[in-house]
């Protein structure tokens, strides 16, 4: 009986033995199996995660850079208008004053010339003014005047006519008895 009591004994410890080397065992495959989670875990973030990551941090650097190139091209715009603006205000300026001076000089010139100067740039105009008013008169082919014997108008404006071509030449150089109409009216011919 202590045979058999020994025994069981000794299988008792076995058993425990091999209850203890299963436990090791399970704790082995436990670590094993966290080392394979955590390999399998690094793996994923080397070939998933990190191209992943540096894929969206590489569009945000781009889409950053865009952002960075909008601004500056609409800044470059602005700073372009704000400049073409500036030259054009400075060109109106400078035309304005110009002008201004041209004024100016032209008034002082017209009053260091005094009287007769300005008489002279009168008549220098009355050549182009007479050829204007008398451009009409060619193209008429004929005048008559109705009136009576002792008309005063008749006179007048027979007066009128004879004096007007020498007054014109006297005063302006244009000679208006090369118009047809008006030798036709004073009878002188050319």
């Amino acid at each position: 009986m202590a045979y058999e009591l020994q025994g069981a004994k000794e299988q008792q410890k076995i058993r425990q033995e091999e209850i203890e080397i299963e436990v090791v065992q399970r704790r082995r495959q436990i670590d094993v199996e966290e080392k394979e989670i955590l390999r399998m875990d690094k793996e994923l973030i080397a070939t998933v995660r990190l191209p992943a990551e540096a894929e969206a941090h590489r569009m945000q650097e781009i889409a950053e850079g865009e952002k960075v190139k909008q601004v500056l091209i609409a800044q470059a715009e602005g700073e372009k208008i704000r400049k073409i603006g500036e030259a054009e205000a400075l060109v109106i300026e400078a035309i304005g004053k110009a002008e201004a001076e041209k004024m100016k000089l032209k008034a002082e010139a017209y009053q260091q010339y005094g009287e007769a100067a300005k008489m002279a740039l009168v008549l220098n105009a009355l050549p182009h003014i007479a050829a204007k008013v008398s451009a009409p008169l060619s193209k008429v082919g004929e005048i008559v005047i109705l009136s009576g014997e002792n008309s005063k108008m008749t006179s007048e404006v027979n007066r009128l006519l004879a004096e007007i071509p020498a007054s014109v030449h006297a005063l302006t150089g244009v000679d208006l008895t090369k118009i047809p109409l008006i030798q036709k009216a004073t009878g002188v011919q050319a």
